[in-house]
């Protein structure tokens, strides 16, 4: 979804979407005892996001596996490192969005992103979501993700669900709703 995201903000003027992950912080042993050091060594390609760069976007589309309702613990530790940021102010007034996935289709993507919102208003991000204008939302004819709050994906326990054109389509149209909302507020 990620992915989408970032096609979606390049449509608005070739806005540049830079793609980061969170530092991991479970142990070799403990990942391979879930089965996700596969998964891990997918992403390895991607950069490690340090908390300083956060200040210098315009905007954050933070993306988060959903861990009982709430964000998972390694976006949870990223954020409360941020103390500093929110010392100075240094996040008043960006835009910030969240995406989400999760197991199961009730496993707590609305409650993962808007308990994720409270940690972006202390830092005083505008939080934009996923308007209904995306009318994918509106669909009832398959099992799909996503609410006004945000895009978001049902993975299955292990990962086996890809997310369906449906919710693509909803990142798509988050990427470019926060891509048109900072470019009204950068200019």
């Amino acid at each position: 979804m990620a992915e989408a995201i970032a096609e979606g903000v390049k449509e608005i003027n070739g806005a540049e979407a830079v793609m980061r992950r969170v530092p991991e912080t479970l142990t070799v042993e403990v990942l391979a005892k879930m089965g996700a050091v596969e998964a891990q060594q997918a992403f390895a390609n991607v950069p490690i996001c340090t908390v300083e760069e956060l200040a210098s976007a315009d905007a954050v589309i933070f993306g988060t596996p959903t861990r009982f309702g709430n964000m998972c613990g390694q976006m949870r530790q990223f954020l409360d490192a941020t103390g500093q940021l929110w010392a100075q102010g240094a996040l008043v007034g960006k835009v910030g969005s969240v995406f989400t996935s999760s197991a199961t289709q009730h496993g707590g993507q609305e409650s993962t992103i808007l308990s994720f919102h409270i940690s972006l208003l202390h830092h005083g991000f505008v939080i934009v979501g996923l308007p209904y204008a995306f009318q994918g939302q509106m669909k009832i004819d398959e099992v799909t993700g996503g609410s006004p709050y945000g895009a978001s994906t049902i993975a299955g326990g292990s990962g086996e669900r890809m997310p369906s054109g449906n919710e693509m389509d909803g990142a798509r149209f988050q990427g470019k709703h926060v891509a048109e909302i900072t470019k009204k507020l950068v200019g």
